[in-house]
């Protein structure tokens, strides 16, 4: 299995922009050549094995370093790439095409383009045919069921406690994915550069702590609002923001993360800032919707849907899109939060 190295985050405060930019974001390209790369991996891992990894399934052992690994979660694959693995399977949750990954992925990040698998229903022949030494399934919905045929192939790195319904925090994702791939200590940097990030871009923007925010969905027929432990949440928490306090009393649906909401209800998301994500819908197309131009944050330009790229960026929160939607996001935070 070829491998591939990845450049750290760069300090937020080297690269602010004099025109109005806050924040630049380190680039998730690589220069290396992809010899030079796969060496640089695997001494990075030499040594690191055997490894243990708990898991709500109990503590996973890893006997030694993966070479066919099998990426089905939430961001998983492009976790895996982060270190440097090519997954040989990968399940395409933003229906990217081609390989799988966003466009804030270098071209070429697999030497060979992965077998895509299925997301909510993984196709588990096809798993098996691939003859995978690990397979990758962190951020899931931590389905016995699913677990049990997983683990049947190959060892299986599934959801932390509390992980189910896509709940695994970011952090914690990161790690477990390094350690599982031998690449521990490079995992608590990227985890620490992302702390840094974010703590660098609160500092510039002081006045967000005393700000709340809420992040909302539309799809044809329906709206929602996320809460603390969905990642588009997170992420705007991370950056200083509060949580819209009547949303965050609330229970959350089914899915752990979000909130079912009417037409007749929306209001309670009004916030200091309000972002939405369009689903099924261009962000125009949310923009225009009654509900969403009746909010208070929306006539006084407090709100805005998030444009599709950086919106598919900040959903699937893996280190490589956080870069590129933090890149993009904070000028539009600073601009409706003026």
């Amino acid at each position: 299995m070829k491998l591939r190295s990845k450049n750290l985050f760069r300090s937020v405060a080297s690269i602010v922009a004099v025109a109005g930019m806050a924040l630049g974001v380190a680039s998730c390209s690589s220069t290396d050549s992809s010899s030079d790369a796969s060496t640089d991996a695997a001494n990075s891992a030499d040594g690191a094995f055997p490894v243990s990894i708990s898991t709500k399934f109990g503590d996973i052992t890893i006997e030694s370093q993966p070479e066919r690994v099998v990426a089905l979660g939430w961001g998983d694959a492009e976790a895996a790439l982060e270190f440097g693995v090519q997954p040989v399977g990968a399940s395409d949750w933003l229906a990217f095409g081609g390989e799988g990954v966003g466009p804030w992925i270098e071209s070429g990040a697999y030497d060979e383009a992965p077998e895509i698998i299925g997301t909510m229903e993984p196709e588990f022949e096809k798993i098996a045919a691939l003859e995978p030494d690990l397979i990758l399934d962190v951020r899931s919905s931590g389905d016995q069921e699913r677990y049990d045929k997983l683990s049947s192939i190959a060892p299986t790195i599934g959801v932390p406690e509390g992980g189910d319904s896509y709940l695994t925090p970011r952090s914690q994702q990161v790690s477990m994915i390094a350690t599982a791939l031998g690449q521990a200590e490079r995992g608590e940097e990227v985890n620490a550069e992302y702390e840094q990030l974010t703590a660098d871009i609160r500092e510039a923007h002081p006045d967000w702590s005393e700000k709340t925010a809420a992040a909302v969905s539309a799809t044809a027929t329906s709206w929602g609002a996320y809460i603390k432990g969905s990642n588009r949440v997170d992420t705007l928490l991370d950056l200083g923001f509060q949580e819209n306090p009547e949303l965050a009393a609330q229970d959350p649906g089914d899915t752990g993360f979000s909130l079912d909401l009417g037409e007749e209800t929306f209001t309670v998301v009004d916030s200091d800032l309000v972002v939405g994500f369009a689903i099924g819908m261009t962000p125009e197309e949310m923009a225009e919707k009654l509900p969403w131009q009746m909010l208070e944050a929306t006539r006084d330009g407090r709100s805005f849907v998030m444009p599709r790229e950086i919106s598919s960026a900040f959903s699937l929160g893996s280190p490589q899109s956080t870069r590129f939607a933090l890149e993009q996001l904070v000028p539009l935070l600073e601009k409706h939060t003026s």
